[in-house]
């Protein structure tokens, strides 16, 4: 086999001489086994992995679960025997009411102190002269009993006629006593040995009760949940404690176990509890509030279910907490939508708008109130808004003039409603805004001007996305700009004039704004509205400037609501809406109502109204115009109109010409036409047909048909 080897390598040319090989001894195979392990070491492992097993865990949990019952049971026991025999309990409601700062309730403490301790020094000077009254009373018991035990016996012996009777009770007693003494003895041993042990038992029980055992110790299924726990007095309580003020965590200490003094009632509002908590001298209520989200993990609530706010009473805040989890679900479906017959009054009612925390129905009241809601996009201002608008627009007395300008149809249904709807976010637009603006002012200042008492329906201006307005760099051809907030700014000065006079002869005007800020809200403008309204802000300073100094220094926080979660959620501050006593605003869940809802309920407005023409734009000054045309542009489909209402759509269409007109104006046109207004019922209207007929038959050279 070997000749068959090819080797791969050359054989060397010269053979150099090899040393002898190296004798080979025989080494120890190594050994196999490993290294031995201490003693020690094995024992520490035994001992680790003993402790650490489930079972071992287990045991000690059992072990001082149990434990700590009988201890905590003895603990609580020892305490009630305590405060039964001595004044500890009155002494520490005396210092908590002192911690609180409440010495009214320290001074009825110290005297209920004060005579239970002289009710206790007579008790014991009773006990003196105690011993001698018991051996009398005994004696004398003794001497009646017997007395009466031989009195029996010899009636006994009487009646059977044997003497020995006579003692028969007497004996029958020392029996009695005798049988006692036996079963006493007999019961006493293990009476002995089981009552050590029932009244361990005892103790368990009670430290059980009390659940005096550590979290860790119990059962995994038995463990608390803080998260959504009720809430009670002691978590309230040491919520406070651990909210890092000083001077309240050293008051509560004080009080000990009577820390809850401070505490009123806790009374269930709507999905969640409502209490005051009076505060103790050093501790200011805004150092509470300031603390709102350490309070609400505190209480194991989220940031969103704690609201705080400042009750009538002095060193008082009161506070709300939801049931967990229960601000997150909905609110069900407005009124306008599950009841079909229901009816508006802008003077007297209130619109159905919402839930307030407590659970209880929030309406608003619209009369003679101008009105402000801002918040950050997309959070339902637009929706709460409009809901507020499709109400009203069930009293078929009121006028709408709509500037949407944002432009993305949800206003679309008011057309047909409103007398003017201006939609879109362009400069143009806000021109046609401002001059509908102008043209309620027009009408303000002609309602004004009329004689005293006479009455007018509202007329209500909404302009949502008011921003873009006071933003907008367009300049008119008078050279005055349309936005900005200076006195030359003719949206600011128009939305002003309504502000100052509007109220008086209900023109009112709402805006509906977004991240307010000096620029695109100017001061003057966000405080002349009398109904305050913020969903989801930033910061606590666009909080002041939507809703005033006032209502956040008063405990509104709408920079404290989710964005994205608290959608449609609103802090209010008026008086046309019902606010807990003491309190500057409430916080309201408005119902959401979407844009095909919100077109139902406004085709029910539309068929109670009639038809109405909306001018989908203001028209700008021009140098003429037809006034007859116009007037037939106003009547629209109207078979006939007040010649009131024909002004007011004459102004909506073009303020700078019409705005000043009268009824002798209005009269004019028409009679130069060879038609007048009519008397129907008592008032004069003007009649779609003859407008009509008028503009038929008017002269080519528009003499009777233009102003010049």
């Amino acid at each position: 086999m070997t000749d068959n080897v090819v080797h791969l390598f050359k054989d060397p040319t010269t053979e150099e001489p090899t040393a002898p090989p190296a004798a080979l001894t025989v080494a120890p195979e190594p050994s196999q086994r490993s290294r031995p392990v201490r003693v020690f070491v094995r024992s520490r492992r035994a001992v680790v992995g003993a402790v650490k097993h489930e079972r071992t865990r287990t045991a000690a949990r059992v072990t001082v679960r149990h434990g700590a019952y009988v201890l905590g049971g003895t603990r609580v026991t020892a305490r009630r025997a305590w405060d039964g025999r001595t004044g500890a309990r009155y002494e520490r409601l005396l210092r908590a009411a002192e911690a609180a700062g409440n010495y009214e309730a320290a001074g009825e403490w110290e005297e209920r102190l004060h005579r239970f301790r002289s009710e206790r020094h007579k008790r014991r000077m009773d006990l003196l002269t105690a011993p001698q009254h018991v051996a009398k009373s005994a004696a004398i018991g003794a001497a009646g009993g017997i007395g009466g035990l031989i009195a029996i016996g010899i009636a006994l012996a009487i009646a059977t006629k044997n003497p020995g009777d006579v003692f028969t009770p007497l004996m029958a007693l020392i029996e009695l006593i005798r049988l006692l003494v036996v079963i006493v003895q007999i019961v006493w041993g293990p009476l002995m040995v089981a009552g050590p042990w029932l009244a361990l038992a005892g103790l368990w029980a009670v430290g059980r009760q009390r659940a005096t055992a550590p979290q860790w110790a119990l059962p995994a299924n038995a463990r608390a949940n803080d998260a959504g726990a009720p809430i009670t007095p002691s978590i309230v309580v040491t919520a406070l404690r651990d909210l890092g003020i000083a001077p309240l965590r050293n008051a509560i200490k004080e009080m000990g176990d009577a820390g809850a003094a401070m505490l009123g009632p806790i009374r269930i509002a709507g999905c969640g509890v409502e209490v005051d908590v009076t505060l103790p001298s050093g501790v200011e209520t805004a150092e509470v509030q300031g603390r709102r989200k350490k309070l609400a993990e505190n209480l194991n609530r989220h940031g969103h279910e704690v609201f705080i706010t400042i009750p009538e009473a002095a060193r008082t805040v009161r506070l709300w907490i939801a049931d967990s989890g229960a601000l997150d679900e909905p609110i069900g479906p407005s009124p306008l939508i599950t009841d079909e017959t229901i009816s508006a009054d802008y003077a007297k009612g209130k619109a159905p708008w919402g839930l307030d925390l407590r659970g209880d129905a929030a309406e608003l009241s619209l009369y003679q109130r101008h009105l402000l809601i801002t918040g950050k996009s997309n959070q339902g201002k637009t929706a709460a808004l409009r809901a507020l608008a499709l109400w009203l627009a069930l009293d078929r007395r009121v006028e709408f003039r709509i500037a949407d300008l944002k432009g993305i149809g949800d206003w679309g249904m008011f057309d047909g409603l409103a007398t003017v709807l201006v939609q879109g976010p362009t400069d143009e637009h806000v021109i046609d805004a401002t001059e509908m603006v102008e043209g309620i002012v027009a009408e303000m200042e002609r309602r004004v001007q009329a004689p005293p008492g006479t009455k007018f329906d509202p007329l209500i201006g909404i302009v949502d996305e008011a921003q873009v307005a006071f933003m907008c760099p367009a300049i008119g051809d008078d050279k005055r700009p349309y936005g900005g907030s200076k006195a030359t700014s003719r949206y600011f000065m128009a939305v002003r004039k309504i502000h100052n006079q509007g109220r008086a002869v209900d023109v009112l005007l709402w805006e509906g704004t977004q991240d307010p800020t000096d620029q695109n809200l100017p001061k003057l403008v966000r405080e002349g509205a009398h109904t305050r309204i913020s969903l989801v802000l930033g910061t606590e300073s666009q909080a002041r400037m939507a809703l005033g100094d006032s209502a956040v220094e008063g405990g509104a926080a709408p920079h404290l609501l989710r964005q994205g979660l608290d959608k449609g959620t609103v802090v209010v501050a008026s008086d046309g809406i019902k606010i807990p006593a003491g309190q500057p605003s409430i916080t309201v869940r408005t119902h959401y109502i979407d844009t095909d809802t919100a077109a139902e309920v406004a085709q029910r407005a539309k068929a109670l109204r009639g038809a109405v023409t909306t001018l989908t734009a203001t028209e700008g000054e021009e140098d003429d115009r037809d006034p007859l045309g116009d007037i037939a542009t106003a009547i629209g489909d109207e078979s006939r109109m007040f010649t009131q209402d024909v002004l007011k759509r004459l102004t909506a269409l073009a303020p700078e010409t019409y705005g000043a007109w009268t009824n002798g104006d209005l009269k004019r046109v028409l009679e130069e036409a060879g038609e007048e207004p009519k008397k129907s019922h008592g008032r004069m209207v003007v009649h779609r047909d003859h407008v009509h007929r008028a503009l038929a038959n008017r002269d080519t050279d528009g003499s009777a048909s233009t102003i010049n």
